[in-house]
């Protein structure tokens, strides 16, 4: 045992200036491994759906678990950059690589105007400016047609030729580990630090010199590019889209999955992106009905599991310690009863 964690303890430092971990490595590794061992294409698009949406839930959750500001419009950046992209693609021949990276670019620099707007006054402000800036620009996608198609819908050029999913799922999966991986690093340096004081604290945090504006802006703009890019990269996937990717309802899909996964964890959301997904795809059939347990499953997982997936090995670990105790203090009991 004690050789297992001396070499744990020496692959876990190298792996740790990149934001991995030995575990990290291995589910990532696992993942990769899917598309080879996936029974048919259905399940590797549901592989790269709960890749796009863990990606997703991953850069709400560098807000909203650090930096205490959930950003409501997040959908609603995440469809500006596949518009962005896909227009791009259509109107002026950019290539969807660069198109996505644009999007991305977009979609922060929105975020940017929230955040110098809203990051000096309380939370919720950034988080209904954000949701309002959502519904304007599906609005404005809607009021649009002869550039959007609107209702219609606007097809998109896919990034590759032909139905197989393989390809989409390691370009979304590239997308993933980077996302993670870079989240990870900021969180463990002092950047992170900072953030987690203002999370937690935000009087505190200024009193000690860290600066509200800057420090939320840096997160809650690294949080709306990584929308974009993932948006950018939706868009060329599904082949189509509508004012509908901007909706509340997605919002509410990424809070669940951030929430569920424990916020401020980063890969919580990831992981309960693969638990949850296939179970609501499987629910495609219930329409509108799937929505509403989403905001039931989403009020209960606040209510009673506050902390997430990723608080589930602390609580077993203290549930444990608790009947070791409980035991150790009954046995202490007998042999003192024995004694007498």
């Amino acid at each position: 045992m004690k050789n297992l964690k001396t070499t744990y303890t020496l692959c876990a430092k190298p792996l740790n200036k990149v934001g991995l971990t030995p575990l990290s490595l291995v589910a990532f590794i696992l993942i990769a491994l899917f598309p080879l061992i996936s029974p048919n294409e259905y399940y590797t698009r549901l592989g790269v759906t709960c890749l796009i949406w863990g990606t997703l839930a991953m850069g709400f959750d560098f807000s909203v678990g650090y930096i205490n500001v959930a950003n409501w419009g997040y959908a609603g950046l995440m469809g500006a950059g596949a518009y962005i992209s896909a227009l791009a693609n259509q109107y002026f021949d950019i290539s969807p690589w660069i198109g996505m990276i644009l999007g991305g670019a977009v979609a922060a620099l929105l975020g940017l105007l929230i955040a110098l707007l809203t990051m000096k006054m309380d939370a919720m402000f950034a988080a209904l400016l954000a949701w309002f800036v959502g519904i304007v620009l599906q609005n404005i996608i809607a009021a649009i047609p002869d550039i959007t198609r609107g209702a219609m819908g606007l097809n998109v050029t896919l990034l590759f030729r032909g139905a197989r999913a393989a390809p989409y799922y390691y370009v979304i999966f590239v997308i993933c580990i980077l996302t993670f991986c870079i989240l990870r690093m900021i969180v463990n340096s002092r950047y992170g630090l900072s953030f987690r004081a203002l999370g937690q604290d935000i009087e505190a945090a200024k009193a000690v010199g860290i600066s509200p504006l800057k420090y939320r802006t840096m997160n809650f703009v690294v949080s709306c590019l990584i929308a974009g890019i993932v948006g950018g990269f939706y868009g060329h996937f599904v082949g189509v889209l509508s004012p509908n990717v901007l909706g509340t309802r997605n919002v509410v899909q990424i809070l669940v999955l951030a929430y569920i996964g424990g916020r401020g964890s980063i890969w919580g959301p990831l992981l309960a992106s693969f638990i949850i997904m296939p179970i609501f795809e499987s629910m495609n059939s219930l329409a509108e009905i799937k929505y509403i347990i989403y905001g039931l499953l989403l009020i209960v997982a606040m209510i009673f599991f506050p902390g997430g997936i990723c608080k589930l090995p602390e609580k077993v670990r203290s549930l444990v310690a608790d009947r070791k105790s409980g035991k150790t203090a009954a046995e202490d009991t007998g042999e003192a009863v024995v004694k007498k």
